[in-house]
C-alpha cells in the first residue's frame, strides 16, 4: 500500500471519528446565538404550547407519573423552568394534552384510560381543578375556536364534538371531517395512527397539525402532516409540504419525530415543537424538540431549507431566559419540588418533607410494589446519588425504573447491601452498615456501575452491573421511559438527603 492511501485512510477515520464524537457530544460550535436540540433532554412527550404575553408555557404526557400535567415557563423558546404540577388525582395513564388559553381562564384537556377530561385555572401558578370527566371517548384531545367563538374539541379519529361555552362538557354529537394524509404503501412505518390533532387560526385559514404513522416502531415511523381549511370542520386540504417533519433514515440522530405544534413567538416569527426517540437511547423516551418554519406565499408553512434537526439552529430573537432548573436536591423547604413523581400512585400522608431530608413510609415487599419517587434524567451518562437512614424493616433503594415489572438498582435494608437485576434481587454485601448508608449509581451509555459509601468520600463497588438500553417502549410498551428512583419498601420509613445528579463524560476516570 503506497503512502498516499495509507494517509487517505487516516484522514477517513479521523473524519469519522470526528463525526462520532460530534454525534455523541453535539457540540454547539456556532456560539451562543443558536441552539442545540433537544430543548427538553429526557422523557417530555407529546408537547403542547402556549404563548401568552411575555411568556411560553408548555405541558407534555405524565402517562403514569403523579402528581402529573407539570407546566413548565420560558422567556426564549430554549431555557425552561418547572412552575406547577396541575394533577393530583389519578385517573390512569394520561397522555397527549392541550394547553389553551380561553377568556383570561387556562385550560388542559386530556385523556386518560379511554376517557377525556379537563382541568381548569384562573392563573397558571393558580389553583388547578379537579378533573371534569366529558363523557366522551377518543384520544388526543385538539381546542379550536370559530369565528363566533363557540369552541370545539377534536380528536385523534379526525373528527370532533362541540364543547359548551365554559368548555366543561360536550354539547353535541361527534362529526367525522378529516381522513389524514396518504402515507406511501412503501414506506416503513408502524402503523397510519392518526394523532394528536392541534389546530390554529392563521391569516383566512384554520391549520390542523397531526402526526402519523406511529409514535414508536420504526425510526421512520411518526411523521409531522398538515392540513387546512377556511372553516374548522373542514373540508380540509393535505399541505404540499406534507410530512413537514420526518426521519428519513436510521443513520440519523432524532428517530419518529413527531406530534407537533406551532406556535408563534414574540417577534412574529414561526416555530413547530415536537418530539422524537435519540438514536443509541431510546430509553431515555421522547424528546422535545425545536425548529424553526416559514410560510410560502401560497400559505403553507414548512421547515426553511438548510434546517437540520441535530444541528446548531439559530436561536430565537430576544433576551434569553435563565433556566434555574436541576435534579439535584437537598430537600429543602416544605414541599416536594414538581419534578418528582410517583409512579402511579400519590398519597400525601406518605411523605413529608422536613429537616433537609425526605421521609418516605415504606411499602409493599418489592420495587415493583412500592410506588417508586421518580425523576428524568437528561444525559446520557451520568451519576446519581443519594444518603439513606433505614428506620424500622424498611428496604430503601435507588433504582432505574422502567415500571413495576422492570427496573434495576441498588438496596440497602438495616444491615445488607443489595442488588436488584431486573427484578432478581439477592444480598451483595453482608453485615457492612448500620441503618445509614450512601448509595450511587453511575450510568455510561447505559453500562450501569453501583455503589455505597459509609461516609459518602469513600465508595465501594459491588460486584454486580447491569446493562439498560432495552428498557424502553419498543421492548416493554408502555410508553414509559427509563428515569431514577427513591424506593421506600417494607415496613418502617426511608429517610433520603442530599440527592446529587451529575452529568459524566465518556473520558471520566474510573470510580476510586
Amino acid at each position: 500500500m503506497n503512502m498516499r492511501k495509507i494517509v487517505l485512510i487516516i484522514l477517513l477515520l479521523q473524519l469519522t471519528l470526528f463525526a462520532k464524537s460530534q454525534f455523541q457530544t453535539m457540540v454547539n460550535e456556532k456560539g451562543k446565538d443558536y441552539y442545540l436540540n433537544p430543548i427538553f433532554s429526557g422523557d417530555y412527550p407529546d408537547p403542547s404550547i402556549l404563548h401568552d404575553g411575555d411568556n411560553y408555557y408548555i405541558v407534555h404526557s405524565s402517562f403514569e407519573y403523579y402528581p402529573g400535567l407539570l407546566i413548565w415557563q420560558s422567556k426564549d423558546l430554549i431555557n425552561w423552568t418547572p412552575v406547577k404540577n396541575t394533577l393530583y388525582k389519578y385517573v390512569g395513564s394520561v397522555w397527549a394534552p392541550d394547553l389553551v388559553k380561553y377568556k383570561n381562564k387556562y385550560y388542559i384537556y386530556f385523556p386518560a384510560d379511554n376517557k377525556n377530561y379537563v382541568i381548569t385555572a384562573d392563573s397558571i401558578n393558580g389553583q388547578w381543578s379537579e378533573p371534569v370527566d366529558l363523557k366522551i371517548g377518543n384520544i388526543d384531545p385538539g381546542h379550536v375556536v370559530d369565528a363566533n367563538g363557540k369552541r370545539y374539541l377534536y380528536f385523534s379519529s379526525g373528527g370532533y364534538v362541540p364543547l359548551s361555552d365554559d368548555g366543561l362538557s360536550v354539547a353535541g354529537e361527534y362529526k367525522h371531517t378529516y381522513n389524514g394524509w396518504p402515507i406511501p404503501r412503501d414506506w416503513t412505518i408502524e402503523l397510519f395512527a392518526l394523532e394528536g390533532p392541534k389546530l390554529i387560526k392563521h391569516g383566512d385559514y384554520y391549520y390542523l397539525t397531526v402526526a402519523e404513522g406511529g409514535t414508536a416502531g420504526p425510526a421512520t415511523s411518526h411523521m409531522i402532516i398538515s392540513a387546512r381549511s377556511k372553516s374548522p370542520f373542514g373540508p380540509w386540504e393535505n399541505s404540499p409540504y406534507n410530512p413537514v417533519i420526518r426521519t428519513l433514515s436510521n443513520s440519523e440522530r432524532w428517530w419518529s419525530k413527531g406530534h407537533g405544534t406551532i406556535v408563534e413567538d414574540a417577534k412574529g416569527d414561526w416555530w413547530i415543537v415536537f418530539h422524537a426517540y435519540e438514536n443509541g437511547h431510546y430509553n431515555m423516551g421522547r424528546q422535545t424538540l425545536l425548529e424553526p418554519i416559514e410560510w410560502t406565499k401560497e400559505g403553507w408553512f414548512k421547515t426553511p431549507d438548510g434546517i437540520q434537526t441535530d444541528r446548531p439552529i439559530k436561536r430565537p430573537h430576544g433576551t434569553a431566559s435563565v433556566s434555574t432548573y436541576s435534579l439535584g436536591d437537598d430537600f429543602s423547604g416544605k414541599t416536594l419540588r414538581p419534578h418528582w413523581k410517583f409512579f402511579q400512585q400519590y398519597d400525601t400522608t406518605r411523605f413529608h418533607v422536613t429537616d433537609n431530608s425526605l421521609v418516605i413510609k415504606a411499602k409493599g415487599h418489592s420495587i415493583g410494589e412500592c410506588s417508586p419517587l421518580l425523576c428524568i434524567p437528561s444525559d446520557h451518562s451520568y451519576t446519581a446519588e443519594v444518603e439513606l437512614l433505614i428506620d424500622g424493616n424498611a428496604t430503601g433503594g435507588l433504582v432505574l425504573f422502567y415500571n413495576n415489572s422492570y427496573h434495576s438498582g441498588i438496596l440497602a435494608d438495616n444491615r445488607n447491601i443489595l442488588a436488584n437485576l431486573r427484578g432478581w434481587q439477592f444480598p451483595t454485601e453482608k453485615n457492612v452498615i448500620n441503618n445509614h448508608v450512601f448509595l450511587r449509581l453511575k450510568n455510561s451509555n447505559n453500562t450501569v456501575d453501583m455503589y455505597y459509601s459509609l461516609d459518602g468520600v469513600k465508595w465501594n463497588k459491588i460486584e454486580s452491573s447491569v446493562e439498560v438500553s432495552g428498557f424502553h417502549h419498543n421492548v416493554l410498551s408502555g410508553f414509559l421511559s427509563l428515569r431514577i428512583g427513591l424506593c421506600s419498601i417494607g415496613e418502617g420509613s426511608v429517610k433520603f438527603k442530599n440527592f446529587k445528579y451529575k452529568a459524566i463524560s465518556q473520558t471520566t476516570a474510573p470510580e476510586k
